[in-house]
């Protein structure tokens, strides 16, 4: 058999309907300046999607330093790996910079977020470790446990009753292995915007033998008194084992780091395959980050716009009776009841009667008869948008209960394929 054949026969549960989707509720095109408003297809709108948590894609400051770094390196410099040709004092610096901001000794600089996490877990966990870890993990963290050669335990969300029974199985396992046990969790979980239970998980260090390790995206930048992260807000930062973070989300950049103990930070910069065979990260994201992560630690008054946003949305839309679920940090998703007809018809209108763009969540990331709309607050919205955004919501929310969603079919898009 041909074994793309069997790619055309089933293109996947979101793929099949790519020939109505692509272009609009998939791969959408957003253009313009990154910021609260921007245009799609041609028309502005009020956008809730972009992971811009602290302003910073579109900060003067922050397009200069990245501008002139460019113009000084090019994009191509440093050439070649970080172990061959790739290292530079830049890289070393913006490693020691991170790690005194999460309190950890030394950090490692990733290429790209996912595939360091992925990387991570490959690295640390052997054939006889056992890895044990929450089931609402993000994809990166599940494509690394599935990578795992050995055995793996799941827990139920943030149930710690559950993690204890679990971690009683690992150590009998690890035991009679000669393995150790990895715990992994996220520090804000990016769908819900719920926290990870670190501060209950590390107490179980107390009875079992494991390492932690946090995959804190939406929280670095966003969380604990000084943007630190997760464990920061918690208090347990020597408690985190390996603090993981990106720059995909505050530092609006791309790459990421590990923060750990130095000897295990070495051996992670001689065992990542992910990064040993990879080229070196590019001086102007080096240099740029380094700006950015300047930012973040000295313009507090970022974080805490970001803060006043997140605070007036999430509870404008509790008081007007939206349910947003378990939510602690500025991820904000909007749970509803409804279909995938209702659901395409629903952020149709949206987008064009009501202008206002978000992130919609369907079958099969979560239950069928359900939808998330996910907004993502910035330090660039203002209460207006907010305020626009409220009224939005209660108008497509009346639409949805009466049965227009279901009942109307005006959502055909010309698709861009």
């Amino acid at each position: 058999m041909d074994i793309f054949q069997k790619f055309r026969a089933n293109q996947g549960d979101i793929g099949q309907h790519m020939s109505k989707i692509h272009g609009y509720f998939a791969f959408p095109k957003l253009e313009g300046e990154i910021s609260a408003h921007m245009k799609f297809r041609g028309k502005e709108v009020l956008t809730w999607s972009l992971n811009n948590y602290l302003g910073l894609a579109n900060h003067p400051e922050v397009r200069k330093a990245d501008a002139e770094a460019a113009a000084q390196y090019g994009m191509a410099y440093p050439m070649g790996a970080r172990m061959m040709s790739g290292q530079t004092s830049k890289h070393e610096q913006l490693e020691r910079e991170l790690a005194a901001f999460v309190g950890k000794p030394d950090a490692f600089l990733l290429n790209y977020g996912y595939q360091g996490m992925v990387s991570i877990i490959d690295a640390i966990c052997g054939r006889n470790d056992v890895i044990v870890y929450d089931s609402e993990a993000h994809a990166c963290i599940l494509d690394g446990v599935r990578l795992h050669m050995g055995k793996r335990f799941v827990y139920p969300h943030n149930n710690m009753e559950n993690l204890r029974k679990q971690l009683e199985r690992a150590t009998r396992l690890a035991e009679k292995q000669k393995g150790g046990i990895l715990v992994i969790t996220e520090g804000v979980f990016g769908m819900a915007g719920d926290l990870g239970k670190l501060d209950e998980i590390v107490k179980l260090k107390d009875e079992f033998e494991f390492r932690l390790l946090v995959d804190d995206a939406h929280g670095f930048g966003t969380m604990g008194k000084t943007g630190a992260g997760t464990p920061e807000h918690f208090g347990v930062e020597d408690k985190v084992d390996l603090h993981f973070g990106t720059f995909a989300k505050s530092m609006a950049g791309i790459g990421g780091f590990v923060a750990c103990e130095t000897d295990i930070c070495f051996y992670l910069r001689y065992n990542m395959r992910s990064q040993t065979f990879a080229k070196s990260l590019p001086m102007p994201m080096v240099l740029g980050a380094l700006k950015r992560l300047d930012m973040l630690r000295s313009m507090p008054e970022l974080r805490e716009k970001l803060w006043t946003v997140v605070d007036a949305l999430q509870s404008g839309l509790k008081a007007e009776g939206f349910d947003l679920g378990k939510t602690t940090s500025p991820v904000t998703p909007v749970y509803m009841k409804g279909g995938p007809a209702e659901a395409t018809n629903l952020v149709y209108d949206l987008r064009e009667n009501y202008s206002v763009f978000c992130s919609i969540v369907v079958y099969p990331v979560i239950p069928k008869g359900e939808l998330i709309l996910r907004l993502i607050p910035t330090a660039v919205h203002t209460l207006e948008d907010v305020k626009v955004t409220l009224h939005a919501f209660n108008e497509v929310r009346k639409k949805l209960e009466s049965g227009k969603y279901s009942k109307t079919e005006f959502a055909k898009v010309e698709v861009d394929m």
